[in-house]
């Protein structure tokens, strides 16, 4: 396994080392999980399942994986420890893929599954399942004669999901590509039933995304079916102010348990965001911009920015402050734009490169004055400032079209492709559930 690789056999991660970024180790890998698809598509790589220190199997998501270097992964720092848990559109490779039997699609003859590699997608921190390493003859563990080859995932067949028998999992598969706004719409439009069993089978990744598009009324519909444990989790995995925002919407006492259940970092950023004004800077903003150090280069300031979890609007510029680097920070200093760190060498501190005449906004700076200073400067998003001068956080251009955009603004025909698609779906699985 080379370091830097992009492409790696699931086998030759069986035991290997996990690090976080300061070299500390979080435990070894045991499996891989994936997501198989419909159509005969390359199944989708959700994560991989770590042993910790105390033999605990946790989850690690792929987006976590900074890194699969020689003999080790490398990991963003931020994992979960509660005890991993198989979902059912969740499949382990090494526990239930290697020494399936599947057919050549090309021979119709059958073969015995040996390997599988997974490859990173260009530009993207999402990895697939891309081609099987099989053996010819008959399967049995004793049986290690014949000729061995490695084909594309597409060659063979008996892996992917049965379309008519595996209900909200196909319809799930099915809409795998979609983007989490286009996915909301599709939920938003399916049954209350077919819609909670779609987003039960969810990672919290994903459906952490599309409840961030869905209206206010599946929002807490969805998060109430879900066990209590995985609602929170689904809460700290969704931008702070959409979750702040959800949060709101439940009676005090539910607010608490979930609160009670998530990481005590996370748990204080929500109460702190749910102390503002809805309809303020403080109530709109996100408590998780860039923010760098003053003797912070250019180039560390573009390794922030190329982060793939980053809204585009938050990738956009830096914000420099004064230690602590969490909200709130030490002394705001100013705004380094992403043009900017174009323009400049990358040895160069962002120090001095700060555009600090827009003044920053309080936090009770109401949503007509949100609106007017991101419309009149040209910007996308605004940094938000308490009045000892620590950043609390940055409202986003999306976050204040959100709260301008008519209530029913997703009962549109913009996706009317998909929705069709979707009935289409819906009616077969249920005359299959018939």
């Amino acid at each position: 396994m080379p370091a830097g690789t992009s492409r790696v056999f699931v086998s030759h991660l069986s035991g290997v080392r996990v690090f976080d970024p300061n070299g500390d180790q979080v435990g070894r890998v045991r499996d891989v999980v994936v997501m198989l698809r419909v159509g005969g598509r390359p199944p989708r790589v959700l994560g991989l399942v770590v042993e910790v220190v105390s033999r605990r199997r946790i989850f690690l998501p792929i987006t976590r994986v900074t890194g699969v270097e020689s003999g080790q992964v490398i990991t963003t720092g931020v994992v979960n420890m509660q005890r991993f848990e198989q979902r059912p559109t969740e499949t382990l490779v090494l526990g239930e893929l290697l020494d399936q039997r599947v057919t050549l699609v090309e021979t119709g003859e059958d073969v015995t599954v040996l390997d599988v590699s997974m490859v990173r997608l260009a530009a993207r921190r999402d990895w697939e399942i891309d081609k099987a390493f099989v053996r010819r003859g008959k399967g049995g563990p004793l049986r290690r004669s014949g000729e061995t080859l490695t084909v594309v995932w597409s060659a063979v067949t008996g892996f992917s999901l049965d379309e008519h028998a595996q209900g909200a999992e196909a319809l799930l598969a099915t809409f795998d590509q979609l983007r989490a706004a286009d996915l909301a719409n599709v939920l938003h439009h399916l049954s209350p039933k077919r819609r909670a069993e779609v987003a039960a089978a969810l990672d919290d990744g994903r459906l952490a995304d599309v409840l961030e598009e869905l209206p206010d009324d599946d929002q807490v519909e969805i998060l109430g079916k879900l066990e209590q444990e995985r609602a929170a989790d689904v809460l700290e995995a969704m931008d702070p102010d959409d979750a702040a925002d959800l949060l709101a919407e439940l009676p005090v006492e539910e607010q608490e348990r979930l609160l009670g259940l998530m990481e005590p970092h996370e748990a204080a950023d929500m109460r702190r965001l749910m102390s503002y004004e809805e309809r303020t800077a403080g109530g709109l903003m996100t408590t998780e911009p860039i923010v760098l150090r003053p003797d912070a280069t250019v180039a560390d300031a573009l390794a922030r920015v190329r982060n793939p979890d980053l809204s585009p609007a938050l990738a956009a510029q830096v914000y420099v402050c004064r230690p602590p680097d969490e909200t709130p920070t030490g002394k705001y200093l100013g705004t380094v734009h992403f043009q900017r760190l174009l323009r400049d060498p990358p040895f160069t501190l962002v120090s001095a490169l700060l555009d600090s005449d827009l003044q920053p906004l309080a936090p009770d700076t109401p949503l007509p004055a949100v609106t007017s200073f991101l419309a009149t400067y040209n910007m996308v998003s605004v940094p938000v400032v308490d009045d000892s001068g620590s950043l609390l956080g940055a409202v986003t251009v999306d976050d204040v079209l959100d709260h301008l955009l008519p209530e029913d603004w997703r009962e549109t025909e913009l996706h009317e492709a998909e929705l069709n698609e979707a009935e289409l779906n819906e009616a077969e699985l249920n005359e299959a559930d018939q």
